[in-house]
């Protein structure tokens, strides 16, 4: 009797710790918990990520396959649950990763350090950068129960993205050349190096991140990660055309810093020329106004009186006659 009494308060000790004090856990400030009970996560009611505005980066074609439902978010504090009841703990803290980092084969991609992508041009290309994201706490359910390896699975759907972008970027339009018009950028000048798409992919990184953000703004929705940003930093061609390349590039440097010293001499001449013709026009406008003035005040004397015109026209005449050294003056013959 003893001994059943003894494994009977031995049991009772037993589940009292493990069940009732083992029971008790803590949630860190960057984490967030899922309380599952038998297996089924706790719902917000119906809601779903729909009503969400996560899911407005989805199309439209998208927001029947990606419909997870609301579950309760357990946030930092000290709790207890029931035996019959799993916390799911996951951390939101920021992560960076190496974009060529393969969560299921580390050693792939050179081990995590250059990714390799096939340009437009068919050209390979070796891409180093790096990509933040975090957890959704506003879809955990995608994160937990929607994808096996969340993680692995949302870095082969950046790379996927990005492979293609690489593969059918082009640069943007210059608006300063469309301006200009198509003589300040012969084609015969850019058809040297403009076609190279690794110089497109080096001189509009930004643009590319900022496209590779637009994609990837719908992954929260997806999978429950959201991600912060993906930079890619580095774009190496293959060591057997990187000579090649160089030259290509330092002859399309020297022919555009020609092209340019002869449009700024040309500028400059058109600019000299310009100022030059509004000396000269200045100059016969300050010719032309005295006669201008002459002409007025003649018209006048002439309005007023006729005499006076007559005794102006004289006087003018004598002042000129004093300034003469020779005088020729007609002869007048006489009739016969």
């Amino acid at each position: 009797m003893e001994v059943i009494l003894g494994m009977f308060f031995g049991f009772v000790g037993w589940f009292f710790l493990r069940y009732a004090v083992g029971g008790f856990y803590t949630i860190a400030p960057n984490e967030r918990a899922v309380v599952t009970t038998f297996g089924r996560a706790a719902r917000i009611g119906e809601s779903t990520t729909h009503s969400d505005p996560i899911s407005q980066t989805l199309r439209d074609d998208e927001m029947a396959r990606y419909e997870y439902p609301q579950v309760r978010v357990t946030g930092p504090g000290f709790y207890w649950k029931w035996p019959w009841q799993e916390v799911r703990k996951v951390s939101i803290a920021t992560v960076t990763l190496s974009v060529a980092y393969d969560p299921e084969d580390p050693t792939a991609n050179h081990g995590g350090r250059v990714l390799e992508a096939v340009t437009k041009d068919q050209l390979n290309i070796g891409l180093s950068g790096q990509i933040r994201f975090t957890v959704s706490e506003r879809n955990l359910y995608a994160y937990l129960f929607g994808v096996k390896h969340p993680v692995a699975h949302v870095m082969g759907y950046l790379i996927s993205i990005l492979r293609d972008r690489i593969a059918n970027f082009e640069a943007p339009p210059d608006p300063d050349a469309a301006a200009l018009g198509t003589a300040a950028a012969p084609d015969s000048v850019d058809l040297g190096a403009q076609n190279i798409s690794i110089n497109d992919l080096r001189k509009h990184l930004r643009n590319l991140n900022d496209r590779m953000s637009v994609e990837c703004a719908s992954a929260a929705a997806r999978y429950g990660i959201a991600l912060d940003a993906a930079l890619i930093t580095g774009i190496d061609p293959p060591q057997d055309v990187e000579s090649a390349l160089a030259a290509i590039n330092t002859a399309h440097n020297q022919v555009s810093s020609e092209i340019s010293l002869a449009q700024a001499s040309a500028d400059q001449k058109i600019v000299q020329s310009r100022r030059a013709v509004e000396i000269e026009t200045l100059n016969a406008q300050a010719e032309v106004e005295p006669l201008l003035a002459l002409a007025e005040e003649l018209r006048q004397l002439k309005a007023t009186n006729r005499n006076s015109l007559v005794a102006y026209v004289r006087n003018a005449r004598l002042q000129l006659l004093s300034k003469a050294g020779l005088v020729v003056l007609p002869i007048e013959r006489e009739a016969r």
